[in-house]
């Protein structure tokens, strides 16, 4: 796919823009539980956010994004969740989708260790998930367990697949009686395919240098994650929200790539989320 008419780049860019929010909108609208909430509902989001450039990098990279932002909470097509696609099974206690998710990309003049390297550009993944909850302790309150599959695309001078990622993903949820805060903490595995650790960690023999031997990399583990992140709703229509998340990579598959730098690293953001227009259906 290395050329796209301008209507698909206009379409690709609004699939960016909304992979871009996923993880703002996601601390907004994880909870899983759609009863009662409106069937669509969209606005603008603000947040910024600072992150290692990828598990393992030495040096971070800072994002202030302004970006609109939907939900829509339809029986099998969806923007919820910070994901976007379709809803194929969805019962009390097992739901499966296929959609869309996305991360940041790094510029490699950002990052020493990458200097005269490619870029890593935006970075968006598609495929299925399956989630099961496996207990309600209290009212609010979800445990659940996250489990996607995902196909890697690189959106830079088009869109070029990247490999393939897996994130189990443990997830304790817990939102107040009146829907006005909540907060998560989670924790999860990254693995990668060959492929896709290659991109993230290999050095080709062309972009060798002293302290950077030509590497090439090897599927396995990524990075463990922890992660904790809450929201509070200011009134109907604005809402405050903020993540903090660790990720250690001592013991991946690839440490001991020379674009390996750091055995742990962490994350954070906030922002905030304007509802212009909501509808009057709710979910039932």
């Amino acid at each position: 796919m290395k050329h796209l008419s301008r209507a698909g780049l206009r379409a690709l860019a609004a699939l960016l823009a909304l992979a871009a929010c996923g993880a703002a909108q996601a601390q907004v609208d994880d909870d899983g539980n759609d009863r009662n909430k409106p069937l669509w509902e969209a606005g603008l989001v603000g947040f910024g956010l600072s992150q290692p450039a990828y598990p393992g990098a030495a040096d971070k990279v800072s994002q202030v994004l302004a970006l609109p932002w939907g939900v829509y909470r339809g029986k099998i097509f969806r923007v919820a969740d910070g994901n976007v696609g379709a809803r194929v099974v969805s019962q009390d206690s097992v739901k499966f989708d296929i959609g869309f998710s996305g991360s940041l990309g790094a510029s490699s003049k950002d990052v020493a260790i990458r200097s005269g390297m490619p870029d890593l550009g935006f970075q968006f993944e598609f495929g299925p998930r399956t989630r099961f909850v496996l207990a309600r302790p209290e009212r609010g309150a979800e445990l659940r367990l996250d489990v996607p599959l995902r196909a890697v695309f690189e959106a830079k001078k088009g869109v070029n697949h990247r490999g393939y990622a897996f994130e189990p993903r443990l997830a304790y949820d817990f939102d107040s009686p009146d829907d006005q805060w909540g907060w998560q903490i989670n924790g999860s595995l990254v693995f990668a395919d060959k492929e896709y650790a290659q991109f993230l960690y290999g050095v080709p023999a062309q972009f060798a240098r002293p302290g950077r031997p030509a590497y090439e990399a090897q599927s396995g583990l990524v990075t463990s994650r922890l992660a904790l992140s809450g929201w509070k709703r200011i009134n109907r229509d604005w809402s405050v929200f903020g993540f903090v998340r660790y990720d250690y990579s001592g013991s991946a598959a690839n440490a001991d790539s020379p674009l390996h730098l750091k055995n742990s690293g962490t994350a954070a953001g906030v922002g905030v989320a304007w509802t212009i227009g909501r509808s009057s259906e709710r979910v039932n």
